[in-house]
Parts: structure tokens; sequence; C-alpha cells
């Protein structure tokens, strides 16, 4: 059964002239039987086969169709055929122009040919000669229903039919929103992901290195201060393993560190730690805080501990030997401040010029990005007397 309404469904106009064919047959069958005069029986075989002709063609051309059909009616007047059964063309006409995308003037003329079809049928042949003006009012009424009836189909059916294709384009714009949604959602996370990794592996693998040089540097003169100096970046090492551990086990779902909960991301408390790592490291850093200490939203925290990290980093790569640091956390009454000097040579212009434009500074442009996503502010720059300075302010919001 399904194959027989896919084929219905394929080819349209083979299943209209099946059905002229067999309307072409009881309409021929009509006109052997019919009493009518011989030159109306010779006339009424051409508007019989043009009128079923309409029906194999009605869905192909139903503009044309329709015009046919009138001047079928028009001919049938004029040469005295009767209703036949071949009138049943201009029924299905009315119904296919009314339900076809066409103009809706087309439509409109259409029901009203239709309706003026009964009353000019009945003048020309009345159903009672000897009948009343009542009577043949009410066969006129009677007969014309049917071309109402057609047309109100049709046109419910173009009706319905608009009303769908309406909401397979609201359907489809919607999928396209979402996929555009998907891929600036996918974009973002890409960009936190690479923020994350070059944080985790540029300040750590920083400290590994100046270790490894110090280490090779002293391993003869002073093998205890060489073993110490492997003994942190075995430390630092395993530090990046555990953050590179926690940013994989976000992304993937479901899996979870041990005890049921992902490790927790570095947060302000840790920025102590991490100072007194840098320390460890041979960099000279002075820590402070400022005003009273407030819970902070996750993002805050997370933001000002990389900025922390990476303005640390900086200060290693860029500011040579004897450089040494300075962090600020400063509570404010609706905002945390950071600062985060040094005293050393400071990057190159380039690197932080527009947060990076040769594409180098990668760090820079990271920390603007996470300021940005928390609504704050970021100045970085040399400072007067040599060396570097990072500002920022990051606006305090209620903790969830």
């Amino acid at each position: 059964m399904q194959r027989l309404y896919d084929f219905i469904r394929r080819h349209p106009t083979s299943v209209d002239s099946f059905w002229a064919v067999l309307l072409l047959g009881f309409s021929l069958l009509w006109a052997v039987q019919a009493s009518m005069g011989s030159d109306s029986r010779i006339a009424a075989v051409p508007i019989i086969t043009l009128l079923c002709l309409v029906v194999a063609l009605r869905r192909r051309a139903p503009q044309r169709m329709l015009l046919l059909a009138v001047l079928m009616g028009v001919a049938q007047l004029v040469l005295d055929v009767e209703v036949n059964p071949a009138d049943w063309a201009m029924l299905v006409i009315i119904y296919t122009v009314a339900a076809s995308d066409g103009p809706r003037w087309i439509s409109r003329v259409a029901l009203v040919g239709g309706l003026a079809a009964a009353p000019l049928a009945q003048l020309r042949w009345p159903a009672d000669k000897d009948g009343t003006v009542l009577a043949s009012v009410f066969f006129a009424v009677v007969m014309a229903l049917p071309f109402a009836l057609a047309w109100v189909l049709g046109d419910s059916m173009r009706t319905r039919r608009a009303y769908f294709a309406e909401l397979e384009e609201r359907a489809a714009r919607l999928e396209k929103e979402r996929e555009a949604q998907s891929k600036v959602a996918v974009a973002a996370e890409r960009a936190r992901i690479a923020r994350e990794l070059h944080d985790v592996v540029a300040h750590n693998v920083s400290v590994m290195v100046v270790q490894a040089d110090g280490a090779a540097y002293v391993l003869d003169a002073s093998p205890a201060q060489a073993r110490q100096a492997l003994e942190t970046i075995s430390t630092t090492g395993r530090q990046a393993l555990a953050e590179m551990r926690r940013l994989l086990g976000v992304l993937r779902t479901g899996e979870q560190a041990v005890g049921g909960e992902y490790v927790p991301q570095p947060d302000v408390e840790q920025i102590e730690d991490l100072v007194e790592q840098v320390r460890t490291a041979g960099l000279s850093v002075d820590f402070k805080v400022e005003g009273t200490p407030r819970p902070l939203p996750s993002g805050v925290e997370l933001t000002a501990y990389r900025i922390v990290q990476e303005a640390l980093t900086n200060t290693r790569k860029h500011g040579g030997p004897e450089a040494g640091a300075s962090v600020r956390l400063v509570y404010f009454d609706d905002g945390l401040g950071l600062l985060v000097e040094d005293d050393g040579r400071g990057a190159a212009h380039e690197l932080y010029e527009d947060g990076g434009a040769d594409g180098r500074g990668h760090g820079l442009i990271g920390m603007r990005e996470r300021v940005g996503m928390v609504g704050g502010t970021l100045d970085a720059g040399p400072r007067p007397g040599g060396g570097f300075r990072i500002s920022a302010l990051l606006p305090l919001k209620p903790a969830h």
C-alpha cells in the first residue's frame, strides 16, 4: 500500500490521466445513449474530450485548464450539449485552482464561474419545464452548492499547505540558528581551552627550563643546589600534569576525579602558593593583600590567578636574571584590583601593543579575553623607570 501512495505522489499527472480516461469512457457512453439531436451529439464528442483533458492536465497547467473549462462551458450552452458526466471536470478544476499557489484573483474568478454555471444551465435546460420560478431557483441553488464546496475545500487545502510550509521554514531557520549558536559555543570553548593550556604549559615549563639551566650551571660546583633544582623540576612537572588532567577531566563528559568530583580550579587563595613556587624557582617576589578578603565568583577567582601566573611567567621570560617582582591584591567595595610589577628589562614593544599584534603575545591576549569575560579592565605596558606593569580591575558580583 505504501508503494502505491509513493507512486501517486511521484506521478500526479499519470494518476489524473487515469481518472480522465475513466471519465471519458462514461461521458462517451452517455453521449451515445442521450436523447439529443445529431448536431449536438457530434459537438458533444470534442467538448467531452477537452473537458477530460482538463482533468488530465489540471496540476500541470491549472490556469490554462480553467480557461479551457470556461470555453467548453460556453460551447455547451451555444451548441446545446446538455449537462453530462464530463462536467465533473469543472468541479475538479475549481478545486485545483483554489488549492494551487497561483494568484488569488484567479481562484475567485473560478468561484464566480462555478456559481454562474448552475443558473445558466438551469435557464438553458430547465429541470422542470412546467415548474414555477421558485422551483427553478431552488434547482439552481442546489446545483451551485457543489461548486462552492469544491472551492472551499481547495482554499482550505491551500491555507493548510501554506501553514505547513511556514512551519517547515521556521523549523529550518531555527535549525540554522542552533547550528550558528553551536559554532559560536564551540569557538568560545576552544578559545577557553587554549587559554587554560597556555597558562598551564607556559608557567610550569618556564619554571622547569629555568631550574634545568640552573642545575646544569651548578652541577659540578654545587651538587646540592643541582639536586634541589631537579626536585623543583619534578614538583613543577607533577603540578603541570595535575592541572592538565583536571582540564581534560572537565572536557571529557562523565570522567571524574577520585571521590566523584572534579579537581577544583585555581582560586585567589592559591596565589600565595603560586608566588612561593616562583620564589623557589629563583625569582624574588613581594606579595601583599590589601583590604578585607571576601568570597568571589569562581570566574573572577580563576581570572585573578591566571593573570598573576602569566605576569610572573613573563617576568621570568623577559625581565632578565636579576629581575624582581611585586604582586598586590586589593579588595575594593565593588571590585578586586590586581597589580603585578617587575623591575627587569620588560617585554618587547610588539608583544604588548594591541595585546600582541604580531601573534606572539598570546599570554596578554589571553589576559584581555579573561578580563573581558568577567567585565573587567586590563592595562599592560612598561612602567616609568624600567620594568613592566600589569594592572587589572575585576568587578565583584555576589558569589553563587
